[in-house]
This record gives C-alpha cells, sequence and structure tokens, in this order.
C-alpha cells in the first residue's frame, strides 16, 4: 500500500483544531477512524496490479547521439478502471542529463478490459547495450488516498552503436578511390595493378600493351588494361587494453579508434577488399571474420558497440599470434593502438618483426590535440613549463614512431578529429603503391 498526499493533508487537517481545541486520544481517533476507513476502502477499490499485461516494441539499436523510440503497451484485464503512475526505468546513461525524471515517469488511465500504448524516447549518452530495468506501478483508489504498488519485469534490449561520425569524409575518398581504381582501366602495367580486360588498339596506345595472342586470334590489333589490385585481406585490430580508456577531447582513445575503423572498412570494402577485425587486450573481445561487402561494416559496427576498455595491459604477444592466426596469407594489418614509448617498447617492439615479415602492418594512434596547444604556450612560467612538458611528449612519440617505422610499419599519429580521414589516406597510398598485394 502507498499513501498519497491528499491523505496526509486530510489527517493534518482533521487533526490541527483537534489539537487545538480539545486535545485528546478520543478527539484524534474520531477524526482519523474515518479517514483509516476511506483508505482501505479506496485500496480495495483500487484495480489490482499483478494482474496488468505488458509488451514492447519499438527500436532495438540506435546510434550513440541519435534518439530511440520503445513502445510499452499496458493491458488492464481486470474490471475496474485503472488510474496509475508509471515508472519505466531504464539505467541513467539512456537519457540527457536532467531529462530522467520526465521522460520515465507517466499518468495514464485504462479502462476495464482495455490497453493504452505508451512511447519512451530514450536518448543514450553512451556506447553498449541498455537494457530495460523493472516497471513500477501505482494504482491509485477512486477517492486519491491509497494505492496498490507493485513491479513488473518486462526485458528490452537497445544496442546503441557507434557514431561513425567520420562518415562524411566518406565521399572525397571514395572520388579519389575512382581516381585510383578508375571507372575507366589504366593503360599501362604499374605498382599495384593487375590486368583487366582486353580492348581494341587505339592510335596513341603503348605499343609494349599490345597482346600479340590475342591479335593473333582476330583481326584486330588487342592492348592489355590494367586496374588497381582488389580482393586484398585487411586486418584491423583494435587495441582495447588499458591505454584504450584514456580521454583524448571529448572521447575516449577506443571510440576515436572505433571511428577510424569503421571509415577503413566502409572504403576498403567499397574497393574490393576483404576486411576483418578482431578487438584484443589479454584475450579476444570481439571479431569479425568472412563477412562479404555488404554485411562487413553492419556487422562491425554491432561488434563494437558493447565493447569497452580493460584496465589491463594488453598482451602484445597474444595479440600478435592471434593476429597471425587470423590471417594465414599476406595482409594489411592496421593496428590501432597507443603509441606511447612504454607500450611499445616492452610490448609491441619484441614481437613486431613477426608481424613485419610476413605482413604490411599500418599502425594509427590518436594524439592529444591538447599537447599541441600546450606546446605552444608562453608568457607565463606555467605556460613555459607546459610547453616544455608537451614537447618532450611529442618528441618521445616521434622516437618511437621512427623505432616502428625501421621495422618498416607505417604509423598514422593524428587527433581524434583526423584521425579517420588520415588512416583512409594512408591505406589509398599504401594501395596506390602496391604494398598490398599477396
Amino acid at each position: 500500500m502507498a499513501l498519497t498526499g491528499r491523505t496526509a493533508l486530510l489527517a493534518a487537517l482533521g487533526s490541527l483544531p483537534v489539537g487545538i481545541l480539545a486535545p485528546s486520544w478520543a478527539g484524534m481517533l474520531a477524526v482519523n477512524a474515518p479517514l483509516s476507513l476511506a483508505i482501505l476502502c479506496d485500496y480495495a477499490l483500487a484495480a489490482p496490479v499483478r494482474t496488468l499485461q505488458f509488451t514492447r516494441s519499438g527500436d532495438t539499436s540506435v546510434r550513440l547521439g541519435d534518439e530511440a523510440q520503445v513502445q510499452l503497451t499496458v493491458t488492464n484485464p481486470s474490471r475496474r478502471r485503472l488510474r496509475a503512475q508509471l515508472r519505466d526505468a531504464w539505467p541513467p546513461s539512456s537519457w540527457l542529463p536532467g531529462t530522467e525524471q520526465a521522460a520515465s515517469r507517466r499518468r495514464l488511465t485504462v479502462p476495464a478490459g482495455e490497453r493504452r500504448r505508451l512511447t519512451t524516447n530514450l536518448h543514450p549518452t553512451r556506447r553498449s547495450d541498455r537494457r530495460a530495468e523493472r516497471i513500477t506501478v501505482r494504482s491509485i483508489g477512486p477517492l486519491g488516498l491509497a494505492a496498490r504498488q507493485g513491479h513488473h519485469e518486462v526485458p528490452w534490449t537497445v544496442r546503441v552503436l557507434p557514431p561513425f561520425t567520420s562518415r562524411k569524409h566518406l565521399p572525397s575518398r571514395l572520388a579519389r578511390l575512382r581516381e585510383l581504381d578508375g571507372l575507366t582501366s589504366v593503360l599501362t602495367r604499374g605498382e599495384g595493378t593487375e590486368f583487366d580486360s582486353l580492348r581494341e588498339y587505339v592510335p596513341g596506345d603503348d605499343t609494349r600493351s599490345i597482346d600479340w595472342r590475342a591479335t593473333a586470334r582476330q583481326n584486330a590489333v588487342a592492348v592489355r588494361t590494367w586496374r588497381p589490385e582488389r580482393d586484398r585481406h585487411i586486418l584491423i585490430v583494435l587495441d582495447t587494453g588499458r591505454t584504450s580508456a584514456g580521454r583524448v577531447g571529448d572521447v575516449p582513445r577506443l571510440d576515436a579508434s572505433m571511428d577510424a575503423a569503421l571509415l577503413l572498412t566502409a572504403l576498403a570494402s567499397r574497393a574490393g577488399d576483404r576486411v576483418d577485425l578482431l578487438a584484443y587486450d589479454r584475450r579476444l573481445r570481439a571479431q569479425v571474420q568472412g563477412r562479404s561487402a555488404g554485411d562487413v561494416l553492419p556487422a562491425i559496427v554491432n561488434a563494437l558497440a558493447p565493447l569497452e576498455p580493460e584496465l589491463v595491459e594488453t598482451d602484445a604477444r597474444g595479440l600478435a599470434a592471434t593476429a597471425l592466426a587470423r590471417a594465414p596469407r599476406r595482409s594489411l594489418i592496421v593496428l590501432l593502438t597507443s603509441l606511447d614509448a612504454a607500450p611499445i617498447e616492452e610490448g609491441l617492439l619484441p614481437v613486431l618483426p613477426q608481424l613485419a615479415q610476413r605482413h604490411t602492418v599500418l599502425l594509427a594512434s590518436v594524439a592529444d590535440p591538447h599537447a599541441t596547444r600546450m606546446a605552444g604556450a608562453r608568457g607565463t612560467i606555467e605556460g613555459v613549463y607546459e610547453a616544455a612538458a608537451a614537447t618532450q611528449t611529442q618528441s618521445q612519440r616521434a622516437r618511437t614512431a621512427d623505432q616502428l617505422q625501421r621495422h618498416g610499419v607505417t604509423v598514422v599519429d593524428a587527433t581524434p578529429d583526423t584521425l579517420a580521414p588520415a588512416l583512409a589516406d594512408a591505406y589509398l597510398a599504401l594501395k596506390a603503391a602496391g604494398r598490398l598485394s599477396t
């Protein structure tokens, strides 16, 4: 049983004259006994809560920053009219700050034997799965004095996907890809090209491209055309260890790396390459393997959604072994990890020769834009010290990048806003240079 504010008000109004004029137990009892009887009657006449039936429908996934709608249908099978207050509880990160109470608490009236549908608007502020908690219902009696209260478990899950903000860079990179790939095939052979087709010779074509065997089988001179290489294997390796938990700007490093991985996946799949993904720290956290070009991006988005950084040191040997097992043939391995000196020197460098010997390795790391601003600080003692610290940090990252490049690794070190397009540009450069060839 739950008592309403109206009950408390009536009790106070009835007890006040008795307490002032003739304070006695008999007077208090004379006032409160009828009120107590009215409360019991109101409770008995309230619609039952346990027999209510609930069903959910609506969105099961939403991109971070967008709004999802989940419908809740309330069915009242009893013979009494339901007047209720309802709270549809979800995790706090399912709402914008300050909007939870207005969005989750509702008043509704359901006549006997009828149903009503409520719409809950979710606006998640974090990735991962958002699961509905219990539904609490307070059924108020006709007098508004007392209420029945109970809860129901009505499971529903909304998966909050990465926002993929870097998709705005996809059209420009696809245009560059078309320039590289060519809506028309290139004539001359070079690095990063493979045979495409034969066509009839026209004046001005390079005579070295003439296919004499094909010419002998037909009446016209045939020349060979070439196109940039296709059907190469790309393995994206996402480091989910402790370094990925650090916040750079407004987002964790892991989220910025995810955004870059999604842009690369979208671009590579359009280029005709096969893309796989694995997330690793001390064990395999997620993997996507063997998907077609049309299915790989949704599969990777869905696999990345529940990932969170793990506060453990990444096992570099285990990561390298897992990557080699997932890429038996020569591939482009894109490693999204930190460029800090200690994790690289102690973890990655000892196992890097195994990867670089068999594969083309591209390492992408999230740089802190605040360090760049600090490096330019002057005018005060604090500013000079900040500039010195930032310059030292940048020098360490540059030395680490040089060490990796001496092992044949291509390094991309960019801020969260520029990491995704920079990684896409590095992929296109490797593709144009024929570095993805088996």
